[in-house]
């Protein structure tokens, strides 16, 4: 098992530990770090022999952990692009987040929502469970053709309520609240949900692999691929969708009560409720389902049951 899965396992068990431990992954000083360190310290974790079977209490061996964490991906041990690690994810997602926001014409929409999507869809397949294994064919070449399709789609419904208004001119006050406040943040909020289930299909329809607690592989498992997905679907739905929904219902009681003077005071307003709210939400939501997902032994495959004797068995759920 990976030197990061191991960590997780040791020292995200709860909830509040692994909101812990995110709060500092997504440090942004973190991707000023150069490759050469990056490596050494996945080398010096590697011969370290650590067992991680207690909570660790060198600060240095936990910053070298929280290095390794925010930019190795533990299936194939490589270091992630540095624009698609996590500590870059809310640099890169805000000011993508605040531009969809605006809900000004379709076309505005659907560019912005196009260009979010893209980029929350490479963060994803960068990101994912990385021990699929198809022979058939290319395996990234089928998600990235999966992942335009599902960008494209994604960002035609969320421009799709601002077109039918301006086409068929719905101007009234009520049709203004539903298209511009209510449904922009459950239609982002699923179709996040979308793109990381489309993006990851591969895990579910050929399975990735399972680990017992020693780490060694007993299979590979298509029921612990769609709990992965389905997990990380979830989270990334709750992120965007409450990012959207909380600035803006708590916009509107500004607006009402007329705390904002100007149209320029109650952009920021917004704009710094969107920002604390996604910065807040970002944790919790890694936080929801543990880094190291744990699948009983009874509700896989058959295969798989023969082969160990392991009431519970591990695997990587990805981001």
């Amino acid at each position: 098992m990976d030197a990061n899965l191991r960590f997780w396992r040791a020292e995200g068990q709860s909830f509040f530990q692994r909101f812990l431990l995110w709060a500092d992954v997504l440090d942004p000083l973190l991707l000023l770090k150069s490759s050469d360190e990056i490596r050494r310290t996945r080398l010096l974790l590697q011969n370290s022999g650590k067992t991680l079977s207690e909570p660790i209490q060198n600060d240095q061996t936990k910053r070298a952990f929280l290095l390794s964490l925010s930019s190795v991906h533990p299936d194939t041990d490589k270091i992630i692009p540095v624009l698609f690690r996590p500590p870059a994810f809310l640099p890169i997602c805000l000011p993508l987040v605040i531009a969809s926001s605006l809900q000004l014409q379709a076309k505005q929409t659907f560019f912005c929502q196009f260009v979010f999507h893209t980029y929350t869809t490479g963060f994803t397949l960068l990101n994912g469970n990385g021990t699929v294994k198809v022979e058939e064919y290319p395996l990234q070449q089928k998600q990235i053709f999966y992942g335009l399709g599902a960008i494209s789609y994604a960002a035609c419904i969320g421009a799709l309520p601002l077109l039918f208004m301006n086409r068929y001119t719905l101007k009234s006050s009520v049709t203004q609240l539903v298209v511009k406040k209510l449904l922009p943040a459950p239609l982002l909020g699923l179709m996040s949900a979308f793109t990381v289930a489309v993006v990851r299909s591969p895990e579910f329809e050929n399975g990735i692999e399972v680990m017992d607690r020693n780490g060694k592989v007993v299979g590979v498992s298509q029921k612990a691929g769609e709990k992965a997905v389905k997990e990380t679907a979830l989270s990334r739905a709750v992120l965007f969708g409450t990012t959207f929904f909380l600035p803006a219902l708590l916009t509107y009681f500004v607006e009402r009560a007329k705390f904002a003077k100007t149209p320029r005071a109650l952009a920021s307003v917004r704009m710094f409720m969107i920002t604390s709210v996604l910065a807040g939400m970002l944790p919790v939501s890694l936080s929801m389902f543990p880094q190291c997902g744990e699948i009983k032994r009874t509700d896989l495959e058959p295969e798989i049951l023969s082969s160990t004797e392991e009431t519970e068995l591990f695997y990587n759920r990805g981001i």
